[in-house]
């Protein structure tokens, strides 16, 4: 599994707006294979800041199965006018935590 993690920065004023355009294209990026999870996350010191967490089966489900896609180009239509710039999205692995004895 691995996480990508998107930093979203949106234009001051436009934060109901990109919150309503997540939810409209939520199933969007939800229903791409490979796609195990999406959540958005909205900052408190910084209310234009969101975070995108979005878990896939891998990098190439993330790049083959979603960026390369119709979705994608659906996906960024909706929520990309709201962007005060692009994206810092990167993709990251657990690390395993050690087993706790009982």
């Amino acid at each position: 599994m691995v996480l990508e993690v998107a930093l979203i920065d949106v234009l001051p004023g436009h934060e109901d707006a990109f919150a309503a355009a997540y939810t409209e294209g939520h199933p969007v990026l939800a229903g791409a294979t490979g796609c195990r999870s999406v959540r958005m996350t909205r900052g408190i010191e910084s209310p234009t800041r969101f975070v995108l967490l979005v878990e896939w089966d891998s990098v190439e489900a993330h790049q083959d199965n979603f960026r390369a896609t119709e979705r994608f180009e659906q996906w960024r239509a909706l929520i990309g006018p709201h962007f005060a710039g692009p994206p810092v999205v990167e993709h990251f692995l657990d690390v395993p935590a050690p087993d706790l004895p009982a």
